[in-house]
């Protein structure tokens, strides 16, 4: 009969573990030191390069030039995709964040996303015009300014593609998902504006480009809402991709002069 009693309570405990919300501010602690991390893996992957490479004036020219050769922005990116990782991980095997149910499921009605992607972009570009920032384009020429051929071809893949991937699985799919799911009060409306807000705001803060931090915090609640009504990342991940793709035909059609 104890014995019973005992599997009965075991049970009970694992099926309320298994039920719990996230695990809120773990998840952020998770998510601002895979953050950190990836930087530091970033910096150390370029150290390495520009040792291999004998890069002229080392680290220090590295950090202040307007081009920097496509393995250093292509190593940025992975070092931070990294982080990004560490954190995705910490958050479904130790911060109770589950899967949602169709969470990479694609629908033939997802096509509808691209167009989403292209307006968010268009709209963005007619908040900023009336300020006339010089500087606007620059972390775009910054990336690819020295790659061409294969090399530009790579970098598009990473920001195109496996960019709005990770960022998508971070910042909607765990820390949103955390505070809007977490906390005293797990899906009410007030956690999900605040998940919105705080992962919109936090995902604007990662790119570290302050004049652009507006356009892509308005970016941000966009997705989340999309997570929000569809349950899925798929149509977030689309529509960022989307946004990401009408930035790079831009400058392939400035590189081609038209």
């Amino acid at each position: 009969m104890q014995r019973l009693l005992a599997l009965s309570l075991v049970g009970s405990l694992i099926e309320t573990e298994s039920t719990s919300g996230p695990r809120t501010v773990p998840i952020l602690v998770a998510a601002f030191l895979g953050f950190l991390a990836g930087q530091l893996v970033a910096s150390l992957l370029e150290v390495v390069a520009v040792e291999i490479t004998h890069f002229p004036g080392g680290m220090t020219q590295l950090a202040h030039t307007a081009t920097p050769p496509w393995w250093s922005s292509a190593l940025g990116l992975l070092g931070l995709w990294v982080g990004f990782g560490s954190a995705i991980y910490y958050a479904y095997f130790y911060g109770n964040v589950r899967s949602l149910p169709d969470q990479w499921k694609p629908r033939v009605s997802d096509i509808a996303y691209v167009a989403l992607g292209v307006v968010a972009q268009l709209l963005v570009d007619v908040i900023y015009r009336p300020f006339h920032f010089k500087r606007l384009n620059r972390p775009t020429n910054h990336l690819f300014g020295a790659a061409h051929g294969v090399t530009f071809v790579a970098l598009i893949v990473m920001t195109l593609v496996i960019a709005p991937l990770m960022e998508e699985w971070l910042f909607r799919g765990v820390i949103f998902r955390a505070i809007s799911e977490g906390g005293s009060r797990p899906g009410s409306r007030s956690s999900v504006v605040v998940g919105v807000v705080v992962s919109a705001v936090l995902f604007g803060l990662a790119h570290g480009e302050p004049l652009q931090f507006v356009g892509l915090a308005l970016l941000g609640v966009v997705l989340a809402v999309l997570v929000v009504r569809t349950k899925r990342l798929i149509p977030s991940v689309i529509t960022h991709v989307s946004f990401n793709g009408v930035a790079i035909i831009a400058l392939v059609a400035q590189r081609s002069g038209h």
